[in-house]
């Protein structure tokens, strides 16, 4: 898996020494309350981190995911994640994925790492289609998505659970005919 650079920031595999950083950020995304992670859990911890680790590089060698963390350049510090995953490589297609510790949101992080994957998955991966599912309600995910200049395709319901209940979300899409990168 490619190590991606942008101005900011890292997107790199995770490595057993980031559990420590990685279990921290999900369980200050807990006690933040965050609705849209219903995976954090007050409770989260290392073993949980490395078992993560361990199921995203199956993924990678099944050819079915790309996840990330991302790091920042500056003080190399956790800031989340971003990944493609559900590759159908027959239809060259991929949900987009991304989640920004709650510290360190509203700075930009979520578009810039995101917006370089979708680069990477259109011109290294091949993939022509990537979708970017959001539950109705979660206004910064939607805005990322917008961002990123994907298209809201519909509303589909009982497309994601949140917090074990069914919810409606967004499918947005974008296409690699033709992909320009946000300035």
């Amino acid at each position: 898996m490619s190590i991606i650079r942008t101005s900011r920031f890292v997107l790199r595999p995770y490595e057993r020494r980031d559990a420590t950083a990685f279990a921290y950020a999900v369980r200050e995304a807990a006690v933040a309350a965050d609705h849209w992670l219903s995976w954090a859990e007050e409770t989260y911890s290392e073993q949980d981190a490395r078992s993560w680790f361990r199921s995203v590089a199956v993924g990678h060698k099944m050819g079915t995911s790309h996840e990330y963390g991302i790091f920042s350049l500056a003080e190399e510090a956790f800031i989340g994640g971003a990944g493609l995953n559900r590759i159908d490589s027959h239809n060259r297609l991929a949900n987009l994925g991304y989640w920004v510790r709650p510290t360190r949101r509203r700075q930009g992080v979520a578009c810039e790492c995101a917006s370089a994957l979708v680069e990477y998955a259109f011109t290294v991966l091949g993939l022509q289609r990537i979708e970017v599912v959001v539950a109705v309600g979660n206004d910064a995910s939607a805005g990322v998505a917008r961002k990123l200049g994907a298209h809201l395709e519909c509303v589909a319901q009982n497309r994601l659970r949140v917090r074990g209940q069914p919810v409606p979300a967004y499918v947005f899409a974008l296409t690699a005919h033709p992909y320009e990168r946000p300035s």
